[in-house]
């Protein structure tokens, strides 16, 4: 009795001691088992990823207001092209202005994506990647009537800039085609082939869709 008494609490600390070191084997495996590598040295991960909210509001002009309209850009914003509204001003005196051609409105829209992008548009996260020295001509002999040229080759423009510029140009009255559709071609001392873009999801959501986007117009 004597003995078991004396040996008690020995006994008692060296379970504990066998526990604890279970224990911790346990907390090994388990964090192996995970995937997680175990380390002392602080890692910086960065500052935590903020969100935007490609949301705007809606630019609106009261009726009958002259000297200015509503116009629809898509510009770049969480790695997709998004529509805003925007208000432009007008030489419209209040009369009915007369009939604009294509090339004058779609270089009037050309304007708006090459501006840099609003205090409220920027806070909501968009940006513009239409090239500033972008220019606008009209159709070369033996182009379609309604076909634009561009001053900088389609393969040339940086990623979603051809689709900010087809789904301005097709959702613009008068740019557009009737099929919803924008015919565009290179550099007119190049000529290259005009093409048939529509503004397609993909267009609109994936970088490389350009190179395959559009269809040529024989």
């Amino acid at each position: 009795m004597t003995s078991f008494l004396r040996n008690g609490p020995r006994s008692t600390r060296a379970r504990t001691i066998r526990t604890a070191a279970l224990l911790a084997a346990l907390v090994t495996v388990a964090t192996c088992g995970c995937g997680i590598r175990t380390t002392t040295v602080p890692v910086d991960a960065g500052p935590a990823p903020t969100r935007v909210s490609c949301a705007v509001p809606q630019a609106t002009v009261p009726p009958e207001t002259p000297g200015t309209t509503v116009v629809k850009v898509y510009l770049v914003c969480s790695a997709l092209a998004a529509q805003v509204t925007r208000n432009v001003t007008t030489t419209d005196t209040g009369t009915r202005p007369a009939p604009v051609s294509r090339l004058i409105a779609a270089d009037m829209l050309l304007g708006q994506l090459q501006r840099r992008p609003s205090a409220v548009e920027a806070e909501a996260g968009f940006a513009t990647e239409v090239p500033g020295n972008l220019n606008l001509t009209g159709p070369l002999p033996g182009d379609p009537k309604d076909a634009l040229r561009l001053s900088l080759s389609l393969d040339e423009l940086p990623s979603f800039a051809l689709a900010q510029l087809v789904c301005t140009f097709t959702a613009a009255p008068g740019v557009g085609l009737a099929d919803r559709s924008v015919l565009l071609g290179g550099p007119p001392g190049e000529g290259g082939p005009v093409k048939r873009y529509l503004c397609t999801s993909a267009l609109r959501t994936r970088p490389d869709a350009a190179d395959t986007a559009g269809t040529v117009v024989k």
